[in-house]
């Protein structure tokens, strides 16, 4: 039997830190994912997106050609020369999350509200219309 050298066996302390911090919020580049939670409530969708320390007028929410995009920007708090920045694990910088919504969803009646860093979307559905056969006249 052989074990792996001890190099290959991950340290205590990443193991915490990553047991510690969730999948969508590591920092994948200069940009986070944060977490969603998305509900059918029958006549709509309910898209709840936690943006911790986020001001409401950093988040920006769109819709083009059938993708939902959230967007938000934190800035982290400025440090002298004099400071010594023991541990830094808050988050600064570009939050983004898209979303396919389909085609029998209402664009124009998306209605967004932002409480206490929590987003929640309304993003009401079109009634789904059956399929017509519709018959051609031949001239």
């Amino acid at each position: 039997m052989s074990l792996p050298s001890q190099h290959q066996w991950p340290s205590i302390e990443r193991f915490f830190d990553q047991f510690f911090t969730p999948a969508s919020l590591e920092d994948k580049g200069n940009m986070l994912s944060p977490r969603v939670d998305i509900t059918d409530k029958g006549d709509a969708l309910e898209i709840i997106a936690d943006l911790p320390g986020v001001k409401k007028e950093d988040v920006r929410v769109q819709v083009y050609n059938g993708v939902l995009s959230i967007e938000a920007q934190t800035q982290s708090e400025k440090t002298t020369e004099q400071d010594k920045v023991i541990r830094k694990e808050r988050y600064s910088g570009h939050f983004s999350r898209q979303f396919n919504l389909g085609p029998n969803i209402g664009e124009h009646d998306i209605v967004a509200q932002f409480s206490d860093g929590v987003l929640k979307l309304t993003v009401p559905k079109l009634a789904h219309k059956a399929p017509e056969a519709r018959q051609i006249s031949i001239k």
